[in-house]
């Protein structure tokens, strides 16, 4: 695969239609459309053909369902991965899985680990039990959904990825907390970061801001777009740079060894 020091980076916020995945793919079928040759990865929110809804035996797709299929045929016309959490049938048992598409097809997955109990989530889904990293053209990424950038000793980076991504349906009311905890993420595992959240009312009243950014390993917002506005912006981020800032503040090299239990 292609190896690249600077990737460009498309971050999607819009509002979604609840539970109509055929009404989510056409819309984000147009949004993409102009992005053709000119990204690298593509990220959308959580959920992002339905809404974050707990009706997985009505509107989960099987894993090689068709929004995968829209996945790999979009991968391909933009010469970019496109990436964001669906709801899958695996087995009996439902996933909130992010997923991960590349230009050749080639599927990598995460099943969200930490599941919003405050949204009863644990009683519809199951749980992921394998923290994953991905790679693509020569960037080490780490996958997360949502109520996951809670949780920092999961995500921490022990220099085994460059780029963290937090897909999100995280409501307007704790908006604050969404914007600290990403860019406290950034700045403990010096790493980029980025957040893709929607916007607008969901089908169970919930309001969302969005409030989606892109963050350096310094703390500093490359994207970062008023509350409530529907946008697509890419910006490019810089392995190099990244890689000559941690050789000159090593922090990591003082971080604590520690084994996850599963």
């Amino acid at each position: 695969m292609e190896t690249l020091n600077s990737l460009r980076v498309s971050l999607v916020q819009t509002p979604l239609h609840w539970e109509n995945a055929a009404e989510n793919r056409t819309q984000f079928t147009a949004l993409l459309a102009p992005l053709a040759g000119q990204t690298d990865l593509v990220v959308l929110p959580e959920m992002f053909t339905t809404g974050f809804m707990m009706q997985p035996e009505v509107q989960a797709e099987p894993a090689e369902g068709p929004t995968l299929a829209w996945m790999k045929q979009q991968a391909c016309k933009l010469d970019a991965a496109i990436c964001g959490s669906i709801a899958v049938e695996e087995g009996g048992l439902y996933f909130n899985r992010f997923l991960l598409v590349t230009p050749q097809a080639h599927v990598m997955s995460y099943d969200k680990r930490h599941l919003f109990r405050m949204g009863s989530e644990p009683d519809h889904y199951t749980a992921g039990q394998e923290r994953k990293v991905f790679e693509y053209r020569g960037w080490r990424i780490l996958p997360q959904v949502c109520y996951d950038l809670r949780f920092p000793v999961f995500i921490r980076n022990r220099n085994d990825y460059h780029l963290a991504i937090f897909v999100a349906n995280w409501p307007a009311a704790r908006a604050r907390v969404w914007r600290t905890l990403l860019e406290a993420r950034a700045l403990e595992n010096q790493s980029y970061v980025v957040g893709v959240n929607r916007i607008g009312q969901d089908g169970m009243n919930l309001d969302y801001r969005g409030d989606s950014m892109l963050i350096d390993y310094s703390g500093t917002a490359l994207i970062d777009h008023s509350p409530n506005e529907a946008f697509v912006e890419t910006t490019t981020i810089d392995r190099n740079r990244l890689n000559d800032f941690k050789a000159k503040f090593p922090a990591w090299m003082d971080g604590d060894e520690f084994t996850l239990a599963t």
